[in-house]
This record gives C-alpha cells, structure tokens and sequence, in this order.
C-alpha cells in the first residue's frame, strides 16, 4: 500500500495521543485531512455504510475496492489512517438477533417478534449472520492493512439504544414505567454482551494494529471506544442514573480510555453524573441538527475540559479557532471537517498554535 504514512508517523502519534491521554499534552490534538486521487487508478463507487453493500459482495471485494481510497487519503496534524467498519449505529442489536435494515444513509434495527419484557431475554450467538459478517470483514481488513491502518470496532451502541431495537422506543419508555426491574436486567444483559463483542473484536484488531480506534478517531494504544447513550435524550437523570450509568462505570472500568458520545442539548442534563464516573476519560460534543454548531457552546466545553475530562468535536476550522480562542486548547480534539491541502493545513495549523500560544 502507498499510504504515505510510515513507521515515524505512528511513532509519533503513539507518542502525542499517550501525551494527551495522561493530560500532559499542552495543545489540542487536532486532525485534518485531505484527499489525492491518483490518475489511472479505479476508484469503485462505495456505499456511505459498510452495511450497505449487498450481502453478495464479498468481505474479500470490500477490502480491494476500499484500499485505492485510503491510498489517496492524506493526512496533516495527528489525523491517521483508520477503516471503520461501519453497520450502523447499535450493532449489537444486529447480533443479539434484531432485525437488520440498511437503507441509504443509515442502519435500522427493530424486533424481529413482539415479546414482553419479562419475556425477553438476550444473549449471544456465535452463529449468528451479522456477526460472522463483521467479525470477517474486520479479520481480512486487520490482515490485508493492519500494520499500516487502524481497524476500528464497529459501532455496538448504547445499553438503552440496543434494547430499544428490541422493544422499540416507545416500548422501552413505557417500560421505564411499568417494567424497572426487567429494563435492569435486560440492560446488564445487553452489558454483558457488548463487553464480549468488544473483546472478540480487539482479539482480532489488536494484533494486527497500531492501537484501537472507535467509530471516532479516538486513537489509544490500549484499549478505547466511544459510549454511548442516544437514548438518554428523553429521560431525567434519575433514570440515566438507575439504568445507564451502571453500563457506562462496568464498560469505562474493562477499557483504557473510555470516551462518551453526548448527542443534543436534552443529554446536557447527564453531565454531572457523567463527569463522576472516575474512568471516564472524556466527553465527544455533538450538538445534533438544527443546533448550534459545537463551537457555539463554550460554556459546556469549558465545564467539561475545566472538569479534568478531555473533549472531542468536529468542527470547521473557524469552529477549531473560536474553541482556541474563547476556551483555550489544552484538552482538546479538534476533529476539522473542512478537507485541506498540505499547504493549506500546515497554514492553519501555525495559525491554530499562535492563538493557542497567545490565549496561554
């Protein structure tokens, strides 16, 4: 592969993102890339989900139509190569046997038959497709890139988000309700099931790999991902206490660097609990449609890097300086949305440093 991304550069990445995770980096990690396509070369059009292809295409035929795009990748600041292998948000349900409907865009999972909760129960099935699916998917990509690429996890979702796809999510609110006691139990289940579907996907990834990444590039050299929750948008913090936050402490405590995925202003109520779980390393800020863009929120960013986690956002690179400028960048992962030229990111990156260093 011509990935131009060498040894030195995941030398260097090793040793900026351990800098970082132990809160000793005095910058923001922020990543950039860009794109190069090369003349003569076939670049086969992908689907916007790994899910997406049909079930006829071969794991062997993604891995050859994908590697001409990470060849023509570039990548400026702490940015890296990374293949996420991507089945849509809450996989997990796929697995523990929901069914599975990619549509264009995105990934649905629902019930496959109407069942009570106190008639459900989940548990884990090497068997099943889905699985078999994913698990060779990101075998041969390990393989075929794996000391050159980061394979990421795929995305195995929230406890509540998972369960929902069982008994979808006016179900699951209802049950809150009428049923606690089953919702417990059926979200230590699903609990239980991802921390076995994390530790098969890292015995294949590992090996093979620079570190591991989650669906967001949070790269770590042992093990991380991003938690999640969307679920918890719609209920009080005394429910995320009872019903979530037992998932995230169990998952936070099995990994390095545990990452939570806060979607939408509703979920700004979690924070404080959030901020209490001790092996939580950090918070990603995403704002949701139709809301400010996440450098409109300094206020929270402040809170939550103030507060001793890191954070992680997706930003434009006016967004990236406005951050620097209003909140400061220690701390920081400054994902920038905006594709660049190397000239054009080595130009804002001395941008981005000297507000940086000025705002110090």
């Amino acid at each position: 592969m011509n990935l131009r991304f060498h040894d030195e550069d995941w030398a260097r990445i090793a040793r900026d993102y351990g800098a970082w995770w132990a809160h000793e980096l005095e910058r923001p990690l922020v990543q950039i890339t860009g794109v190069e396509r090369q003349e003569g070369v076939a670049y086969a059009e992908l689907p916007h989900r790994v899910a997406e292809y049909p079930l006829d295409v071969s794991p062997e035929e993604i891995i050859a139509r994908t590697t001409p795009y990470l060849e023509a990748a570039r990548y400026y600041g702490d940015a890296f190569p990374r293949y996420f292998v991507d089945f849509g948000p809450g996989m997990l349900a796929g697995f523990l046997g929901a069914r599975v409907n990619p549509v264009p865009d995105t990934v649905w999972f629902s019930p496959p038959r109407e069942v009570a909760a106190r008639d459900l129960h989940l548990a884990w099935d090497e068997a099943n497709p889905w699985w078999r699916r994913v698990e060779k998917i990101t075998r041969l990509a390990a393989e075929a890139w794996g000391g050159r690429v980061q394979v990421s996890h795929t995305d195995l979702g929230g406890n509540l988000d998972v369960l929902a796809s069982f008994r979808t999510t006016e179900g699951l609110l209802l049950d809150l309700y009428d049923a606690a006691e089953e919702v417990e139990r059926l979200a230590g289940e699903v609990t239980r099931a991802w921390l076995h579907a994390y530790d098969l996907l890292d015995g294949i990834i590992r090996p093979a790999c620079p570190g591991t990444v989650p669906w967001a590039p949070i790269w770590s050299a042992g093990t991380a991902y991003m938690l999640q929750c969307d679920f918890a948008y719609m209920i009080s913090p005394e429910m995320f206490q009872r019903f979530v936050l037992p998932d995230l402490t169990a998952c936070c405590a099995h990994l390095s660097h545990g990452f939570y995925h806060l979607d939408g202003p509703a979920q700004i109520a979690h924070v404080d609990l959030l901020m209490g779980i001790e092996r939580l390393r950090g918070i990603q800020w995403v704002p949701g449609a139709g809301n400010a863009d996440p450098e409109a929120w300094p206020a929270l960013l402040a809170r939550i890097v103030r507060g001793g986690k890191l954070c992680q956002v997706v930003v434009s690179a006016e967004g990236a300086l406005r951050i620097v400028r209003e909140v400061g960048g220690t701390g920081f992962m400054l994902t920038i949305s905006d594709q660049m030229t190397a000239a054009e990111a080595a130009a804002f990156l001395r941008l981005l440093e000297r507000e940086d260093r000025s705002r110090r």
